[in-house]
């Protein structure tokens, strides 16, 4: 009876033991099914955000190059107008200064404006002169330009009109400007485009 009893209880005791060893191993394995799981879906989205990264990357990447290479080109284009501009001024500034720094030549291109206008009948007429030329000017108009200047003509002097002259009708409704300036301006419009062509083989 003894003997059987302790049979009994050993036998209990070792289902007892399987079963919760069994049960361990359950537990152990859906914790490794569970971990296996998330450690999975943590790979998968570190995977996105790295790819994510580089496409942001790439995106910066690319936009960062068009604007450099944007700004490289209007630095470019900058730098071949200012060699442009600086040569067309070398070439342009000496004899058009020589020009406008010759007063007879001025006063003489003044006396063949007015005639010719004059001609037409219509003496109401301004010459504006320098302001600094002044002395030199006003006596020399009053005796070739006598009959025209008693007919209307008017003669006045800015101090803002640094070379030439500017001639139009006395009421000021519009004005032509004969400036090394405005010659200079005039010039450049058609020696930049042959220029740019001989320096840089551009025809714009």
């Amino acid at each position: 009876m003894q003997t059987k009893l302790q049979e009994l209880t050993e036998k209990i005791y070792n289902e007892g033991v399987q079963k919760a060893k069994d049960e361990a191993e359950l537990i152990i394995n859906e914790a490794k099914e569970k971990s296996a799981a998330i450690e999975k879906e943590a790979e998968k989205t570190a995977e996105g955000i790295i790819a994510d990264a580089r496409q942001k990357a790439e995106t910066i990447k690319t936009h960062a190059d068009a604007e450099i290479k944007m700004a490289l080109n209007q630095a470019v284009s900058a730098l071949k107008q200012d060699i442009t501009g600086l040569i067309t001024l070398k070439a342009l500034q000496p004899p058009l200064k020589e020009v406008f720094g010759d007063n007879q030549y001025i006063k003489t291109l003044i006396e063949i404006i007015v005639k010719g206008w004059t001609q037409q009948g219509n003496f109401d007429l301004q010459v504006i002169l320098p302001g600094q030329d002044m002395a030199k000017m006003e006596e020399y108009f009053k005796n070739q330009l006598a009959v025209e200047m008693n007919k209307g003509l008017e003669l006045s002097f800015s101090d803002n009109l640094k070379s030439g002259f500017k001639i139009g009708p006395a009421d000021g409704s519009y004005v032509i400007s004969f400036s090394d300036q405005d010659f200079m301006n005039f010039f450049k419009a058609y020696l930049r485009p042959k220029t740019n062509e001989l320096l840089f083989g551009e025809t714009k």
